[in-house]
């Protein structure tokens, strides 16, 4: 059965970030931790959202890596633990988000972090215990300010998901003026992102016609202003657009996502210094062929859909059209051509198949994949 369930409060609006200090009231919160990484104090963005709660008695964790593991969750839990803290403001991108997912587990819950995972059967583990979180993104991409998930490389090596309406945060406070200062690269890899996540979501075949309303019109707003984003950082009405198609994304894909976030998680645990948004760029046009043999994607007309929302009309194929824009889109952005210019070897194609076949979004692509079909797409990636 199908569940379609938008749970979070969303703030969205340039000076957002102002609301901060009645938000932590309402929830209670004292004592926040505040988890983000080196980069985002040394922008300046940390100091602006600790002005705006100065009288609360903050602490920060600032040591979250690119690909957020469970020694980073656990040094977080430690002083959160030490401080005896009331709940988390997660400030960054993604990996920021995804560790304060990780670290409300962890201050709630006992055991290794991968009991939790869904993989190992651990989404029903995850209780209400958990603190609130306050999400506050930097990048406008992974969307995890409204996702119930997180990705984190655990001891053992794995890049696993974590799944649970109870790690969905309280708010989501999107203030697009905290992305003005994001290099063009890092826009145009995080936009991509959440291109992908519009994209694939609205492929998946799960039976969500809400999730994929939000994301058709995630895709054309991603679409038609990434490179106004990544061209002119201080577009206001660009990044107002970016950061709610990186939202809309990730609304969509609680329906599920498929074979490019399979590979991408697959990869990412392999080589934590891969950035997630451009391996899911260089996955996107190949899976989005593997796709179009799908039935139900003809069907629905959904090939044609994505590329009329791309600008692209209504070509007679409209998978290669889609896949073949989307590499001209990335070359433009400056982005990899293709997984050997990001130093990817096919001499890892097995480890990466692996792991694709484990990951939690292989089940809801909406053509399952062999060993074979992913050594295929791995392939044409190259």
């Amino acid at each position: 059965m199908n569940t379609i369930n938008y749970l979070t409060r969303i703030l969205i609006d340039f000076g957002a970030l102002k609301a901060l200090r009645a938000e932590c009231a309402q929830l209670g919160m004292v004592r926040p931790l505040i988890v983000t990484d080196a980069g985002i104090r040394a922008l300046g963005l940390l100091a602006k959202l600790m002005h705006e709660i100065s009288e609360l008695e903050m602490v920060v964790f600032d040591q979250t890596p690119s690909n957020p593991n469970e020694a980073s969750v656990l040094a977080a839990k430690s002083l959160y633990v030490k401080h005896q803290c009331d709940g988390i403001i997660a400030l960054g991108g993604g990996s920021s988000m995804d560790c304060a997912k990780g670290v409300a587990i962890m201050v709630s819950h006992p055991g290794e972090l991968k009991t939790y995972a869904t993989i190992e059967g651990g989404s029903t583990k995850i209780t209400d215990r958990v603190p609130a979180i306050i999400a506050i993104p930097t990048t406008a991409g992974t969307g995890s300010e409204v996702a119930r998930g997180a990705i984190l490389i655990v001891a053992d090596g794995r890049k696993l998901g974590f799944h649970s309406w109870h790690l969905m945060p309280k708010l989501a406070l999107l203030d697009p003026e905290l992305t003005l200062s994001l290099p063009p690269l890092l826009t145009a890899a995080t936009g991509m992102d959440a291109i992908a996540h519009c994209m694939e979501t609205f492929m998946s075949s799960a039976f969500n016609p809400p999730a994929d309303g939000i994301a058709l019109d995630g895709l054309e707003r991603g679409w038609r202003y990434i490179e106004k984003a990544s061209l002119n950082g201080d577009n206001r009405e660009a990044r107002l657009h970016m950061m709610s198609a990186s939202m809309q994304g990730a609304m969509a894909f609680q329906k599920g996502l498929g074979c490019v976030h399979s590979l991408s998680h697959s990869l990412g645990g392999i080589n934590p210094k891969l950035h997630h948004g451009t391996l899911n760029a260089l996955f996107l046009p190949s899976v989005v062929q593997f796709n179009q043999k799908d039935p139900t994607l003809q069907s629905q007309n959904k090939m044609q859909r994505m590329a009329y929302a791309m600008g692209l009309g209504h070509p007679s194929n409209a998978g290669q059209e889609i896949a073949q824009a989307i590499k001209e889109l990335s070359d433009r952005l400056g982005l990899p051509k293709g997984l050997k210019d990001y130093g990817v070897q096919t001499q890892q194609f097995d480890d990466i198949v692996f792991g694709a076949l484990k990951d939690h979004c292989h089940l809801t692509n909406p053509v399952l994949a062999s060993a074979e079909d992913y050594k295929d797409i791995l392939l044409h990636s190259m």
